[in-house]
């Protein structure tokens, strides 16, 4: 039997490599990308950014942490200079959101195409409402974008509109579809849930596995001072806050899910790297939010000491995790390979 396995596996072997070498070559494009092909090696490198290049919005989600204070949007070009800008500092992963990002569609191709094909970036996702999300965009782009997560903190339309998230009740039909339309075209769906006041005593387990997402990050409600800490902000979270015990009950009905990824306020403290619509760095930990000057203006590294980011605590709760499809579709294709020889050799 060995003999009839080994040259299939060296094959295997050999067809990947060229593979993830063609993808490694297309990621170093000058000697400063190259030098940030391993960004975990290098001290306070930007490995993953979530980046919110509108804080405009169609929904009016009552817990929202980063609320619509201003109507703003880089024009492409300077966009796409800040992204360059951390790509050369060691950025890994950029994770578009909000706002809502797919109000500005073509803002959206620009920057995947960008990161895909001149940056060489491993991954790149999208986090959306869905309620802007149509079949053809996602054929269009699924080439460039590696995830695209959907909001949803409930599958009861009534709770849904006490959140916030639209009054039409298709948030859930919308979902569905487009999980499928992921799976169709290739792209990796990713689900984030609040848990609040609202939801923290509901069973999402039936619907959790009928959607069958990639993984589903659980956040805890969460107040950031300066924008949604009382009710003279934009938005008033106290009022959908959970106690430790409501948290702990959402979290132990769906903890046994192999998606489930949870994330309550204490590792989500400073362990994110937010970039806002003018390019400059947020601290959302504790403590009032601040910010950093914009990178256009001072550069990557100069802006990132300006704030607070715990990349150890980035490392603890996740943040690196199989994050890009082209090894994973590569992954498919050994195992399926490995299968079908293995078939043929059973019938022999």
């Amino acid at each position: 039997m060995a003999i009839q396995w080994c040259p299939l596996l060296l094959l295997m072997v050999v067809v990947y490599m060229i593979a993830y070498g063609r993808a490694a070559k297309a990621s170093t494009h000058s000697a400063a990308l190259t030098s940030a092909s391993k960004p975990a090696d290098l001290p306070g490198a930007p490995i993953s950014v979530n980046y919110f290049p509108s804080r405009k919005c169609n929904y009016t989600c009552g817990f929202c942490f980063h609320t619509e204070t201003s109507s703003y949007v880089l024009t492409i070009p300077e966009a796409k200079r800040g992204l360059k800008l951390l790509r050369e500092a060691g950025m890994q992963k950029l994770n578009i959101a909000g706002g809502e990002p797919f109000l500005y569609p073509r803002l959206l191709t620009e920057l995947l195409r960008y990161g895909k094909e001149q940056l060489g970036l491993e991954s790149m996702s999208i986090v959306s409402n869905g309620s802007k999300i149509k079949e053809s965009w996602v054929q269009a782009n699924a080439k460039w974008l590696d995830i695209l997560a959907v909001s949803c903190d409930s599958f009861e339309t009534e709770t849904n509109k006490k959140i916030g998230r639209g009054d039409d009740g298709g948030n859930v039909e919308r979902l569905f579809k487009i999980a499928e339309w992921c799976k169709t075209y290739g792209v990796k769906f990713k689900l984030n849930t609040v848990v609040n006041a609202h939801n923290w005593n509901q069973d999402m387990v039936a619907d959790i596995e009928r959607l069958a997402p990639f993984r589903w990050k659980v956040f805890q409600c969460l107040i950031v001072a300066g924008e949604n800490d009382n009710e003279e902000r934009k938005r008033d979270a106290t009022k959908f806050l959970v106690t430790d015990e409501q948290w702990r009950t959402f979290c132990d009905r769906h903890k046994h899910l192999p998606c489930y990824v949870p994330a309550d306020n204490a590792s989500m403290a400073s362990s994110y790297l937010n970039l806002d619509e003018y390019m400059c760095f947020l601290d959302k930990g504790d403590g009032p939010m601040t910010k950093s000057q914009s990178i256009l203006d001072v550069g990557v590294m100069p802006a990132m000491q300006q704030v607070r980011w715990d990349k150890e605590s980035f490392l603890e709760r996740g943040g690196i995790y199989d994050w890009s499809k082209q090894e994973a579709r590569m992954r498919e294709r050994i195992l399926s390979g490995r299968k079908i020889q293995h078939c043929n050799f059973i019938a022999r």
